[in-house]
């Protein structure tokens, strides 16, 4: 029997939006059918939700033929979330509304390097001058997501032990953004944020694993619809696996021959570059991607050489988690053919019949794109959460 028993408590204005955003109910009859209140507590929830500009109401034919019903329905444009992917090379801000689509966005051409202090203030600047392109104002705003490159503590909302992250270990970034911002901020994996935003793009599939190849390496798993963090944060760190045949260059995490150090973009742009004459210059992996392009040897030969590699380590998971696709991303992406050539070929040597014979291996679907969008997911999933709703409400 659907809606609520007699004995539980009586559904909040939260969640009754939730009813509302996941298309459950949609009259003011279907949520009383629903949850078992009465209309006139009814009416008093959904009256806040309409004064916060959560829901709009519009009016629409009645399934019956009769009088008109007035319907509810979930208002994107009732609000908006800052959304800030951190790279190790560069960042991207962007700014969307409560459905997580991109209303300005931007590309902040500077590296991790430079600390967290300095970035997140730089930061903060490009997302003033996005908010006037959108023409919305700050108080609209209910959350930022921000997602940076490894393993991150989401308590605390800091990097924890990173090599390519020098200066930003446990410095609470929360603060550098609510100094200007004062909404709650999410912090995560920027992988992690990627898959989320790979598994909203492909609602068919409950088992997923994202691969970023660009700067570094790493990846986020989905599995059963739900995103794995691990027990500390720290799921999906695949860089820094070491590879069986590697030339034997020492990683910035202790070991030697790390995926990251051998089959990374930084890893192509130094092995390249040592190749490379006065006729080839090859500064960032976006010399290596038009160099595949232009169907380059060196380059082609080199590409499907770190795609093996990466597949050699994908191998184990795919045997391990039987994801139904693998998403690759990554500025790498753009030399995507000699790439999933390798990658595919280590796969389908080494991992099991079974867990290979529907697997499906292929370019995300939102590349340049996965990270902001996923930033806001992650901190959409909170912000519009029922509780979340419910003390925004009563404040």
């Amino acid at each position: 029997m659907r809606g609520r028993t007699p004995t539980s408590a009586p559904a909040t204005a939260g969640e009754i939006f939730r009813l509302v955003r996941d298309g459950v109910a949609g009259t003011r009859t279907e949520i009383g059918r629903e949850t078992g209140l009465s209309r006139t507590a009814v009416a008093a929830r959904v009256d806040r939700l309409l004064a916060d500009g959560l829901v709009t109401e519009v009016l629409g034919a009645a399934a019956t033929g009769g009088r008109p019903a007035a319907r509810l329905q979930f208002h994107a444009g009732g609000g908006t979330v800052l959304a800030l992917s951190v790279g190790v090379s560069r960042s991207k801000a962007a700014v969307c509304d409560l459905a997580g689509e991109i209303l300005a966005e931007d590309v902040l051409d500077q590296p991790a390097s430079v600390g967290p202090h300095q970035l997140l203030g730089d930061a903060v600047a490009m997302l003033e001058k996005l908010l006037l392109d959108a023409r919305v104002d700050d108080a609209g705003i209910r959350g930022i997501g921000l997602s940076i490159p490894g393993t991150v503590d989401g308590t605390h909302g800091w990097s924890v032990g990173v090599p390519s992250l020098p200066g930003w270990e446990r410095v609470e970034l929360p603060p550098l953004l609510t100094s200007r911002f004062d909404v709650p901020v999410r912090v995560d994996n920027d992988v992690n944020v990627m898959a989320l935003a790979e598994h909203a793009a492909h609602p068919d599939v409950d088992d997923l694993l994202m691969v970023k190849i660009g700067s570094g390496v790493g990846a986020g798993l989905v599995s059963g619809g739900v995103l794995q963090r691990g027990a500390w944060g720290a799921a999906g760190e695949i860089g820094h696996i070491p590879v069986h045949d590697g030339p034997g260059i020492g990683c910035g995490c202790g070991n030697v021959d790390c995926l990251e150090v051998v089959a990374s973009g930084r890893a192509l742009v130094r092995d390249l570059s040592a190749l490379a004459g006065p006729e080839r210059e090859v500064h960032d992996i976006h010399d290596v991607v038009a160099l595949v392009k232009q169907g380059d040897p060196d380059a082609v030969r080199l590409v499907r050489i770190a795609g093996r590699r990466l597949g050699e380590v994908l191998a184990a998971a795919v045997n391990l988690v039987n994801p139904a696709l693998v998403a690759i991303g990554g500025d790498l992406v753009g030399a995507f053919d000699p790439l999933v050539a390798g990658v595919r070929e280590a796969i389908y040597r080494r991992s099991m019949a079974t867990a290979t014979q529907n697997l499906r291996i292929e370019p995300g679907l939102l590349t340049g794109r996965s990270g902001v969008i996923g930033c806001a997911i992650l901190v959409l999933d909170e912000v519009l959460a029922p509780a979340s709703i419910d003390r925004a409400l009563s404040t």
